[in-house]
């Protein structure tokens, strides 16, 4: 039998351990940032972590932005063939990617591929003692380790965005004019003509350094935060994917009520 005064129980606790999280989360994003100038003053850090999270994950990132494409073209191609309006080909493939698709599918494969890599390395090190003998040695963790990798983050998601975008719309352009045989011209005026620089291009730019930050951080956290121990780090390298999915899906829905509100 189920006693109510137990479940009352464990759901308090369970709230008071997510709000204890969510502020040690927040004093731990002050602190990165409060660490960041010594990141940059040790610059080959930073850099070597914008090619580990950047590109290192061009090829996943150029691979899935060409199919992305290539079915948007499809699926476009069909749906506007209904309507007479298949020369609008380019305008739907170019605003789906770089409005929704671009930043969003760019930052859950960035955090399935970099973030989850971020978070086993530095759970490793929590494990193996790493990290306390960087304070025994008068080395602060977070500026040495987390600062670099968060920025490096940051930094690259923007980038593999638009990488992702550029891909997505060579994909719609093989499938669209190769393959189905669309007007070259008709697509890349359409594209050009609807294509909005502040409503559309910035916005997604916004969109994906947003993602980033957000992205890098879960993903730093939850190594720093990690049991030190073997299912500990598996742990939160899933709670990195998973809530790094969830979070992008919940500030796209946020971002975008707002971006395109008077588009």
């Amino acid at each position: 039998m189920l006693d109510p005064i137990a479940i009352i129980r464990q759901l308090g606790h369970a709230t008071v351990e997510r709000i204890w999280r969510l502020g040690f989360a927040s004093r731990f994003f002050w602190a990165v940032l409060m660490h960041s100038g010594s990141s940059f003053r040790r610059l080959p850090l930073t850099l070597r972590e914008i090619y580990f999270s950047g590109v290192l994950s061009l090829l996943i990132i150029m691979v899935s932005g060409l199919f992305v494409g290539l079915v948007l073209g499809l699926q476009g191609y069909e749906i506007l063939q209904r309507f007479g309006s298949t020369e609008a080909l380019g305008s739907l493939v170019a605003l789906s990617l770089t409005r929704e698709l671009g930043p969003v599918l760019a930052a859950i494969f960035f955090a399935s591929r970099a973030g989850s890599s971020v978070t086993a390395e530095i759970g490793l090190m929590k494990a193996t003692e790493q990290l306390k003998a960087m304070d025994m040695m008068a080395i602060n963790p977070i500026a040495r380790v987390v600062a670099p990798r968060f920025w490096g983050g940051v930094i690259s998601m923007p980038l593999l965005a638009a990488i992702f975008s550029a891909m997505g719309v060579l994909g719609g352009w093989l499938i669209g004019v190769v393959v189905i045989g669309v007007d070259d011209g008709s697509y890349w005026s359409q594209m050009q003509a609807s294509v909005d620089f502040r409503y559309d291009i910035w916005n997604g730019v916004v969109k994906s350094f947003v993602f980033g930050i957000a992205v890098s951080l879960i993903a730093v956290f939850e190594g720093y935060d990690s049991v030190p121990t073997a299912e500990g780090v598996s742990r939160a390298i899933t709670r990195t994917v998973v809530t790094s999915v969830l979070t992008v899906l919940a500030l796209d829905v946020v971002l975008t009520s707002f971006m395109f509100r008077g588009a």
